[in-house]
Parts: structure tokens; C-alpha cells; sequence
């Protein structure tokens, strides 16, 4: 019971046909069948991509700005000293 049998198939396949008509249904397959194709070369790719090792990926780089205690506090005064508002940031 519940099965998809020969009958049910050629009723869905009529309503699709009904529905797209029969010039569109050819762009639809290939469509779909492209859109296939991309994803699983993509996978593929991410497969590859994470299978090197670590040491052939490029290392991961992280800017970050260190500064002493007297360099911060001394930006933050600078920053309480001027005036709030909307006035624009010096150039």
C-alpha cells in the first residue's frame, strides 16, 4: 500500500507536461541536470580542499594592532577630551 505504481507515474508525468508544456520541459531538464553537475563538482572541490595537509594550505593570517598600557590610555583621554556631537572625525 503507498506504493508509486505505473498509473500514478503517468498521471504525474501529464500534469508536469500540462503544467511546463512540451518546449520548456527540454530547458528544465538540462537546467536542472547543470545545476547537478555544479554541486557535486563543488563538493568535490570542498573534498579536495579539506583532504590537503595543513601544511600545504596557506597559513591563515591575523592582523591585529598591539599597543602598550600608555599608548591606550593615552587614546582613550584623547578620545574623552573631544567633544561629542555630529561633528565629523578630523581628517
Amino acid at each position: 500500500m503507498g506504493g508509486i505504481g505505473a498509473p500514478e507515474l503517468i498521471i504525474f508525468l501529464l500534469v508536469i507536461l500540462l503544467l511546463f508544456g512540451s518546449t520548456k520541459l527540454p530547458k528544465l531538464a538540462k537546467s536542472l541536470g547543470e545545476a547537478q553537475k555544479e554541486f557535486k563538482k563543488g563538493v568535490a572541490e570542498a573534498e579536495a580542499e579539506a583532504a590537503k595537509p595543513a601544511l600545504e594550505r596557506p597559513p591563515v593570517v591575523e592582523d591585529r594592532v598591539t599597543m602598550t598600557k600608555a599608548e591606550y590610555d593615552a587614546l582613550l583621554a584623547e578620545r574623552d577630551s573631544q567633544p561629542r556631537g555630529n561633528t565629523p572625525p578630523p581628517v
